[in-house]
C-alpha cells in the first residue's frame, strides 16, 4: 500500500462495454470532486457518466471575451499567420487601441513578430469556417488553474514550473500537453522505480480507454460503462467529456445496434425455419427470411439483401458498374440467375434498405450517388468546371458567360514577329526552316491535324480568358467549400501564384514543423523561442529563467546554475551524469530525432495533399535548398524548367504573345 502511494499515479485500465457486476473498478488519480449520476451512490459526486450531469459553463469574463473577439478579427485579417502570434501580441499590449496597433505592426514589420510562424493550408473542410479553434483561444483563469491542478496531480514527479512551461506551450490544453508531460515524467526517478515494480509505461492521451481520468464502473443494468473523474471545472469537464467519453459512447452505441440487429435476425431466422417460412434467393440460392429479401419490379425474382449489397459494392468499387446499375434510373439490375436474363430492376428504396444494414452502407450509397451524378454530367456533354478536392462540378457557362469580350490582337507584337521572320530568313538555318514550314503546311491540309491544333489553341485561348477574368473558383459543396485555382487546380491562397513550386511550400512547411517541435514558451509572458546554441539555462526578455530540458523555473536564489549537475565535465559534454539525476547544463534533447520526426510528418502531409512521392532531385533540394531562379522572360516561358514545352504550354505561349 505504501509503495502504491509512493510510486505515483497508476494508469487507467483498458475496458470494454460488457456485463460484469463483480469486477472491481481501477482507481484513478484523486482529483477535485464534481457531480455525477447513474452510478453507485458512493461516488455520485465524483464521476460523470452522462452529458446531463455536466454543469453549465459560466460566461467568461469580459476581458477574455474581448481578447477572443480581437483574436478572431486578427485571424480573419491575417489568415496565413498562426494564432499564437496574435495571442502573444494581444497579451503584450495594453487594452487601449491594441487591435489597431497590432494590425499596424503586422502590416509594416511582419517579420519581427511572425518569424516564420505561418499557418499551413487546411485541407479538411470541416473546420474551414472556424477561424480560431477552442484550443487556440484565450482561457479563463479558473480553467487554467483546473488544468494546472489536474496535471500536477497526475504528474507528481515534475515541478510546478515544468508543468507550467509545458502547459504554456499548448495554451493550457490538457490533452495536447499530456504527451510531453508523459515524456518528461518518464525521465524521473519515481517513474524508474514504478516501471521496475509494475512493468508498465504511462499511456498517451490518444488512448481514451486507458486514460487515467476514465474509470470503468458497473451500472444498474450490470454493464461496464466509462465514467469521467470530475475536475471541479465545468468547462474542463465538458471538454474532457466530449473528447474522451463521447467517442466511447458513440462506439458503444454502434456496437449495441449491430449486436441487436444480429440477435433479431438470428431469432427471426430460427422462427422462420421452424415454421418453414423461408424464401430461396434467386441469386445465391440460400434460404433467407422475409425481412431480408426484395423482388425485382417485373418478374418478381426474390433477391436477398446480401446479394443486393454485394452487387452494389461491386458496382461502386469493382468492375460491375456497367452490368449492375441502370444509369437512367439509378436502380440495380436484377441479379437473379435465370435461363433468360432478367431486364427488370430492384428499386432504389429497397437498395437503401439493404445498404443501411451494412457497416459502411451510407458511405457506399454516397459513392453510388456520386457516380450516378458523374455519369449524368458526362452524358449531358456540357463544359464543366470541377473542384479539385471533391466531386463537385458546375457548368462552365457560369464562369464563361457569352458576354465575355473576345481577345484582341496584340499590336505591339507585330514588330517582334517581323524581326523574328527577318532573322530566320537571314540565318543559315533558313532552308531547314523553310522545309519545316512546308511540312507544317502539308499537315494543315489534313483535317485531323487541323482539328487537333484547333482544339489545343481553343483550350489555350479559354485558359487565357480565364486568367484575364479571374481564376478563383469556390466550391459550393458544403462539405468542402474550398477555393481553388481554375488554371493550376491548387488551393487558392491570397496572393495566388499559379504553378508555384510545391517544393518551396514543402520546404517552408518542413522548416516550420521542425521549429515548432523544439520551441519553448515562457509561462510568464507567453513568448515563444528556440535555443540555437549555448547552455540549457534560458533567460526570457521578461526576466523569467527556466531549464531548457525539464522547463523548471530556476530563477530563485537557490536555483540558477545549482539546478544543473555540479560534477566535473568538459564544456559541451551532453552525456548523462552517472552520479546524480540533475539536468545536464549541456545536455541535448536528442534534437536530431525530434527534427527527423517533425520533418517526416510534414513530408507525409505534403504527399497526401500532392498525391505523389518525392523524387531524388526533390529530396536533394530539401536537403541543401539549392534551386535555380530565373527571370520570367520569353525564353523562360517558352522553355519552362529548361525542357521542351508540351503542346499545351506552346499554345499558351502563342496566345499570350499574340493576343491581349
Amino acid at each position: 500500500m505504501f509503495l502504491s502511494g509512493f510510486l505515483g499515479t497508476p494508469s487507467g485500465r483498458r475496458g470494454s462495454f460488457r456485463s460484469n457486476k463483480s469486477r472491481p473498478s481501477r482507481r484513478s488519480p484523486e482529483i477535485s470532486p464534481s457531480r455525477s449520476r447513474n452510478v453507485d451512490s458512493s461516488s455520485s459526486h465524483e464521476y460523470l457518466s452522462d452529458e446531463s450531469q455536466l454543469l453549465p459553463v459560466a460566461r467568461p469574463p469580459r476581458d477574455v471575451l474581448d481578447l477572443n473577439k480581437n483574436l478572431e478579427m486578427l485571424a480573419a485579417l491575417f489568415p496565413d499567420v498562426q494564432v499564437e502570434v496574435f495571442r502573444e501580441m494581444l497579451a503584450s499590449f495594453s487594452e487601449e487601441s491594441r487591435l489597431f496597433i497590432i494590425t499596424d505592426k503586422l502590416l509594416k514589420n511582419p517579420g519581427d513578430f511572425v518569424k516564420g510562424r505561418r499557418r499551413a493550408s487546411n485541407h479538411s473542410g470541416s473546420d474551414s469556417d472556424t477561424l480560431v479553434s477552442r484550443s487556440e483561444a484565450f482561457r479563463t483563469a479558473e480553467y487554467k488553474e483546473a488544468v494546472r491542478a489536474l496535471a500536477m496531480q497526475e504528474f507528481k514527479g515534475l515541478s510546478r514550473s515544468s508543468v507550467d512551461a509545458v502547459l504554456s506551450e499548448s495554451n493550457y490544453s490538457y490533452l495536447d500537453a499530456r504527451p510531453t508531460l508523459v515524456d518528461l515524467s518518464s525521465r524521473s526517478w519515481k517513474f524508474t522505480i514504478s516501471s521496475f515494480f509494475s512493468f508498465r509505461k504511462p499511456v498517451t492521451s490518444t488512448e481514451a480507454e486507458t486514460h487515467p481520468l476514465i474509470i470503468w464502473k458497473p451500472s444498474d443494468d450490470g454493464a461496464t460503462i466509462p465514467t469521467l473523474k470530475a475536475t471541479g471545472s465545468a468547462e474542463l469537464d465538458r471538454e474532457l467529456f466530449e473528447d474522451l467519453i463521447m467517442p466511447l459512447k458513440q462506439r458503444e452505441q454502434l456496437l449495441r445496434e449491430e449486436n441487436d440487429r444480429a440477435l433479431a435476425i438470428a431469432l427471426l431466422t430460427e422462427e422462420a425455419e421452424a415454421n418453414e417460412a423461408t424464401y430461396e434467393c434467386s441469386c445465391c440460392y440460400l434460404d433467407v427470411i422475409f425481412e431480408e429479401v426484395t423482388t425485382c419490379a417485373a418478374e418478381g425474382h426474390i433477391v436477398c439483401f446480401n446479394c443486393v449489397r454485394h452487387s452494389i459494392t461491386e458496382a461502386v468499387f469493382g468492375q460491375g458498374w456497367q452490368r449492375n446499375i441502370d444509369k437512367e434510373t439509378g436502380a440495380l439490375r436484377c441479379p437473379a440467375v435465370a435461363s433468360i436474363e432478367c431486364d427488370s430492376c430492384v428499386s432504389s428504396e429497397h437498395i437503401r434498405r439493404a445498404m443501411h444494414a451494412e457497416k459502411n452502407g451510407d458511405e457506399i450509397l454516397r459513392k453510388l450517388d456520386q457516380r450516378l451524378a458523374e455519369h449524368g454530367l458526362l452524358s449531358s456533354g456540357l463544359p464543366l468546371i470541377r473542384c479539385p478536392f471533391c466531386s463537385y462540378a458546375e457548368v462552365d457557362d457560369l464562369y464563361m458567360p457569352a458576354s465575355t469580350s473576345r481577345p484582341r490582337f496584340r499590336t505591339r507584337s507585330v514588330p517582334n514577329i517581323i524581326f523574328a521572320f527577318i532573322f530566320l530568313v537571314l540565318t543559315p538555318l533558313a532552308f531547314p526552316i523553310f522545309i519545316l514550314g512546308l511540312v507544317f503546311a502539308l499537315l494543315c491540309s489534313n483535317q485531323s491535324f487541323r482539328e487537333y491544333g484547333s482544339q489545343h489553341l481553343s483550350a489555350a485561348l479559354t485558359r487565357y480568358q480565364r486568367r484575364c477574368r479571374g481564376l478563383k473558383f469556390t466550391c459550393q459543396n458544403p462539405a468542402c467549400a474550398r477555393p481553388s485555382c481554375l488554371s493550376c487546380s491548387k488551393a487558392w491562397v491570397d496572393i495566388h501564384v499559379c504553378h508555384e513550386s510545391s517544393l518551396v511550400a514543402l520546404r517552408t512547411q518542413v522548416e516550420q514543423a521542425m521549429s515548432m517541435a523544439i520551441k519553448r514558451v515562457c509561462p510568464r509572458c507567453n513568448t515563444s523561442f528556440v535555443k540555437t546554441a549555448g547552455c540549457n539555462k534560458l533567460t526570457c526578455p521578461c526576466g523569467y529563467k527556466m531549464c531548457y530540458v525539464c522547463r523548471k523555473d530556476i530563477g530563485s536564489l537557490n536555483e540558477g546554475y545549482q539546478h544543473f549537475c555540479q560534477h566535473f565535465r568538459p564544456e559541451g559534454d551532453g552525456r548523462r551524469c552517472r552520479e546524480c539525476n540533475k539536468c545536464n547544463l549541456w545536455e541535448t534533447e536528442n534534437i536530431d530525432k525530434i527534427l527527423r520526426k517533425a520533418k517526416a510528418e510534414a513530408e507525409r502531409k505534403w504527399r497526401e495533399s500532392e498525391r505523389r512521392e518525392l523524387s531524388d532531385a526533390e529530396k536533394a533540394y530539401l536537403e541543401d535548398g539549392v534551386g535555380s531562379v530565373g527571370r520570367d522572360g520569353v525564353l523562360t516561358r517558352l522553355l519552362p524548367g529548361g525542357r521542351i514545352p508540351s503542346i499545351e504550354e506552346f499554345c499558351d505561349f502563342i496566345i499570350e504573345t499574340l493576343f491581349v
